[in-house]
């Protein structure tokens, strides 16, 4: 890991005048697969939505590539996918039609959004509903479709918000091995989840956020290190002593440069 791709300098967003986010100050390098975790409400998708250029930040910068995705933003979302908590899918397309749709809003040509969307389409385990309307799909349906969308580009960025609810442990088993491929081939995934086993499994690197602040990051070996917990204590461990011992400290007990 040697180039940093994304960066928040004293980020911060209100609503109503309280802090979701409190002056994040966190950097991800190039071919990390990174993990973001938080309980609920800690804001974790208003930074994820401040990142891909959904939500404007209150105070503080974001750089994606050394970019602001304010004042560049078809230059940052041409080389970045995003899975967002709630999918958001033209309902009335077809799977296949769907994809090819990205596919082709990202530039690809024709055939070869076709052929994407196909592969895609298989490696999601959703052949048979190929030619089905997505109103028609499931939940986890319509979760593993909009991974297809946010990948057809093939990004150099991926950010996944809770991108495994309601998939099926067959699949997600699957997607967990393709995605552990892609880092490996110098994709980045910035990646929340509630699901602790699959962070700790899947991830390079771990932050912790609470109350908008940042209270934690590093590797797991890391973080047990700096919380005096032993090599067996497990990611769950770490977080419940981090966030549940100690809710009102705001302050970060590792920070890596």
């Amino acid at each position: 890991m040697t180039n940093e791709i994304v960066r928040f300098e004293n980020l911060s967003r209100k609503f109503n005048g309280k802090p979701a986010v409190n002056g994040l100050n966190l950097s991800v390098s190039e071919g990390e697969f990174f993990g973001f975790l938080g309980p609920n409400g800690a804001g974790k998708s208003t930074t994820i939505n401040m990142a891909v250029g959904l939500l404007r930040p209150t105070s503080g910068s974001i750089r994606i590539f050394g970019k602001d995705p304010y004042r560049e933003p078809l230059k940052v979302k041409a080389s970045i996918g995003v899975v967002p908590e709630e999918p958001s899918l033209y309902e009335r397309l077809t799977g296949i039609e769907a994809l090819t749709f990205s596919g082709r809003i990202y530039g690809l040509e024709p055939e070869t959004a076709k052929a994407r969307a196909r592969d895609l389409l298989s490696w999601l385990e959703l052949e048979d509903a190929a030619g089905t309307l997505i109103v028609d799909y499931s939940k986890g349906m319509k979760r593993k479709l909009s991974l297809g969308c946010a990948l057809i580009h093939r990004p150099r960025l991926l950010f996944l918000d809770e991108p495994f609810t309601g998939i099926d442990p067959i699949a997600l088993k699957n997607i967990k091995e393709v995605l552990k491929k892609m880092v490996s081939e110098g994709m980045t995934i910035f990646f929340s989840s509630h699901i602790m086993e699959v962070v700790e499994r899947l991830c390079t690197r771990i932050a912790i956020l609470h109350h908008g602040k940042l209270f934690a990051v590093g590797t797991l070996a890391e973080l047990r290190k700096s919380l005096n917990l032993t090599e067996s204590a497990t990611l769950e461990d770490v977080f419940i002593r981090t966030v549940g011992e100690n809710p009102h400290s705001g302050e970060t007990s590792w920070l890596t440069p």
